[in-house]
């Protein structure tokens, strides 16, 4: 018995020897990116001393977590995070799928490769060039808006001191930067849609707004449920890209503009703290993991068929 077994799994390896060379690199970096490093969560437990080591420096137990917990920025950078981020993916996802929705009507355009093309290129710029971009706009002095709001008869306003307006800003470059890559894949099950229940609809009278509530939408329902799930996983995550380039991280924004990432790479740059950080991050991942589940959990109860897991 055990050496028909060991035949069979000999026969099964030989048969799937090309799908697992394939799959060999992919797996590799995972291993090497994503779970090595993961034995440097004890450096959260630590008071780690650059001289000993991570093994021989002392342990701090939660000392590292209390005194993030108990931070009077915590509340803020928390506050901020989880809000921005559920800003970021509700206007994102609508965005997203209204622009799938308007490439799929323009699809027999004459440029609408062009189009397409034109809206994924901001996602590929990088967030150092998007903070020389947003600059040049809000420049107090320079800036193009400013100067806009001047020949209009207004008064100037210095962007960069007024933490108020920066929500808005940044929900404006993150829609411009992500919603036409964020697009694609509703850009593509919109394609692989039986197109006869849209001329189904059509002969029975549907308009065109009527044909898109009740025929695209539904079709789009599943994928933007599954997208929401993983942007909700990871919703105690910011990009840390977007919020300290853009803002140049200014001290004066701080109040609206300050997340976990950023707290973290300056509590680590300025102050050296590595115990604390990494806490913070151990943090980041656990409450993500718990939404994730959450989320999904939610999902199950209302819509079985829609569900990530």
């Amino acid at each position: 018995m055990k050496t028909r077994l060991k035949r069979k799994k000999i026969k099964h390896l030989k048969d799937n020897l090309q799908l697992l060379s394939l799959a060999m690199p992919a797996v590799i970096l995972l291993a090497l990116f994503s779970y090595l490093p993961m034995f440097g969560i004890v450096l959260a437990f630590k008071n780690y001393k650059v001289p000993k080591g991570i093994w021989g420096s002392p342990w701090a137990g939660l000392e590292n977590f209390r005194f993030f917990l108990e931070s009077q920025d915590a509340w803020r950078v928390t506050r901020n995070t989880l809000g921005l981020n559920f800003m970021f993916i509700i206007a994102g996802t609508v965005g997203a799928v209204i622009f799938a929705l308007i490439m799929y009507e323009v699809k027999k355009a004459r440029h609408v490769k062009l189009y397409q093309t034109v809206s994924i290129l901001p996602h590929f710029i990088s967030w150092v060039a998007v903070s020389y971009i947003v600059y040049a706009l809000l420049d107090p002095t320079k800036g193009i808006i400013n100067r806009v709001i001047e020949i209009f008869g207004g008064e100037g306003v210095s962007w960069y001191s007024e933490p108020k307006y920066w929500p808005v800003i940044l929900l404006i470059v993150s829609l411009w930067h992500s919603v036409g890559y964020g697009s694609i894949i509703y850009y593509a099950s919109l394609m692989g849609m039986d197109s006869g229940l849209m001329e189904a609809a059509e002969i029975d009278g549907a308009t065109k707004l009527q044909r898109v509530w009740h025929v695209a939408i539904p079709h789009l329902v599943p994928i933007v449920i599954i997208k929401v799930i993983l942007g909700i996983g990871g919703i105690f995550n910011a990009d840390f890209g977007m919020f300290y380039n853009v803002t140049r991280d200014v001290g004066a924004l701080y109040p609206t503009t300050d997340v976990i990432d950023t707290y973290v790479y300056r509590a680590l740059m300025q102050q050296g703290n590595i115990g604390m950080s990494s806490a913070v991050g151990l943090i980041q991942s656990i409450v993500c993991t718990i939404t994730l589940v959450l989320t999904n959990a939610v999902v199950k109860k209302i819509s079985p068929e829609n569900t990530l897991f």
